[in-house]
């Protein structure tokens, strides 16, 4: 099979020779910054500036290299990496996820979840696992398709089919939940800066996008079923490579690890549940008695860390990784560390979005294109599907998903709350598209990884083969996510608990 697809593509052949000349996004970031210093400058020298459409008063962009300016930056340039709303997010759920990553419980669970499902449903189940993946942030792109890979093999299946399913629910479904998790705390906490270029109170929630990405999730498990079990499994034929099976299912230790987590993780969530349930609970809202705008939803990061450290705690214990209660922190600056290509991109994005906000620049080209797109009369479905692929398009080129989206929320969140539209609207379409091209891009920092386990199975698998096995997922899922976000905008469906479509 490899040998057949090793073929020369075009378009594959110039978005690698393209994607190569884009620098690092710290250095992308750093150019960026660089940008709007000189461009808030020249703007400001010309008089650029628009009509506010809410006080009526006309807006100037402000000139960064101004004695104010200068002044604002030297004065905040710590501010604005310490006050950047995701990293405080990020690394909380980090030292959780990451805690119970590192003691291999996530591993475990996602082992013994999959392998005990039945031979007719097994596809279906690793799509819906390797989507809820995500809750382990990158960790489920590494693990899920050598465990399907497996799982294939061991059936009788072309394993390079496991890995394409594995592949493609990781990470061309990685928005997309049944709860809450890393990325909705670091894209909520991009969105809330950006509508305070418009709106200094309004705010994004973690849980703004839950009820779409719930029904995501079961969409996309469908969808990458009938891809797998109709296109990509008839298309690769018979496994005839010489990789045999290799047992690696759940050891008792592990399955004792993870009864004893269950166990302690019910008992949490019973705490909690019977904390909620009252009436007048301390965790509803004092005035409806609702969880809507309540303490609880206000809480849900730090109840989720606890959440698994209840459950990384208790099943390294018994499996014997945690033998000290010194080895808990130590998992925990494990995971931090892993952290730290992050940290610092957040230090460069944090300067960005403040110089970009205090400049107007944002304030102003929102409300340019607003009036724009008003004036050509684009709103609605067409406008939402122009952004979706422009995010689509770009993601090919730029894999990291927060400096994409600190790069396009400052523009289209004002944009589009002009235009009546809630920013986490915005953010769901952002996430449709970002998530749905990863896999059939070079450039993705786990596509050398996919390619060389395929190398495992198939001497022969190249990029080609790696690219054209994602392609049908990549469109598939496309397609069908867009077409979930129209009905979804149509019937006016909320978005998350006590989110509407409009503002």
């Amino acid at each position: 099979m490899g040998t057949a697809l090793k073929k020369k593509h075009g378009f594959l052949d110039w978005v690698e020779r393209t994607g190569n000349k884009i620098p690092h996004p710290f250095i992308l970031f750093s150019i960026l910054t660089l940008g709007i210093i000189i461009i808030s400058t020249i703007c400001n020298m010309i008089g650029v500036e628009i009509l506010d459409p809410v006080s009526g008063k006309m807006i100037g962009i402000k000139n960064l290299l101004s004695s104010e300016g200068i002044v604002f930056i030297l004065k905040n340039l710590v501010k604005n990496f310490t006050g950047f709303a995701p990293l405080g997010l990020v690394l909380v759920m980090t030292l959780g996820i990451g805690l119970a990553e590192k003691v291999g419980f996530v591993s475990a669970l996602m082992r013994n979840t999959i392998l005990n499902s039945s031979p007719k449903i097994i596809t279906f189940m690793i799509m819906m696992i390797g989507i809820c993946g995500n809750i382990a942030s990158d960790a489920a792109i590494v693990v899920i398709p050598v465990i399907s890979a497996f799982i294939f093999l061991s059936l009788n299946k072309n394993p390079l089919a496991g890995i394409a399913i594995g592949y493609a629910a990781t990470t061309a479904g990685f928005s997309a939940n049944l709860i809450i998790a890393g990325t909705d705390a670091l894209l909520s906490g991009i969105s809330t800066e950006a509508v305070h270029i418009v709106n200094p109170n309004m705010s994004v929630s973690v849980v703004s996008n839950w009820y779409f990405m719930i029904a995501s999730t079961f969409l996309l498990a469908i969808i990458g079923t009938f891809i797998s079990e109709k296109i990509i499994e008839p298309r690769l034929g018979e496994y005839k490579g010489s990789k045999k099976m290799e047992q690696e299912g759940v050891s008792p230790l592990e399955k004792k690890g993870l009864r004893v987590a269950g166990m302690w993780t019910l008992a949490y969530i019973a705490l909690i549940t019977a904390a909620v349930y009252p009436k007048n609970s301390f965790f509803r809202n004092s005035v409806t008695h609702s969880l809507l705008r309540s303490p609880f939803l206000k809480s849900i990061i730090p109840l989720l860390l606890v959440l698994f450290l209840i459950s990384g705690i208790s099943y390294g214990i018994i499996v014997g990784k945690i033998k000290s209660s010194a080895d808990v922190p130590k998992y925990m600056g494990l995971a931090i560390k892993d952290m730290s290509s992050y940290i610092v991109l957040v230090f460069m994005i944090g300067q960005f979005i403040a110089f970009f906000k205090w400049s107007n620049m944002g304030y102003v080209i929102a409300v340019a294109g607003a009036d724009f797109l008003k004036s050509m009369n684009i709103t609605g479905i067409p406008l939402f599907i122009a952004f979706i692929l422009l995010t689509a398009f770009i993601n090919l080129f730029i894999g990291s998903g927060s400096a994409k989206w600190a790069l396009l929320a400052p523009i289209f969140i004002p944009m589009f709350y002009f235009l009546g539209y809630n920013p986490a609207l915005t953010q769901v379409l952002y996430r449709v598209g970002d998530s749905t091209t990863n896999i059939i891009s070079p450039l993705f920092p786990y596509m050398p990884i996919v390619l060389a386990l395929a190398q495992e199975y198939d001497e022969d698998a190249g990029m080609g083969t790696i690219i054209s096995l994602m392609l049908p997922y990549s469109i598939g899922m496309l397609i069908m996510w867009i077409i979930l976000a129209i009905v979804w905008f149509g019937l006016n469906i909320p978005l998350g608990p006590g989110v509407t479509m409009f503002i």
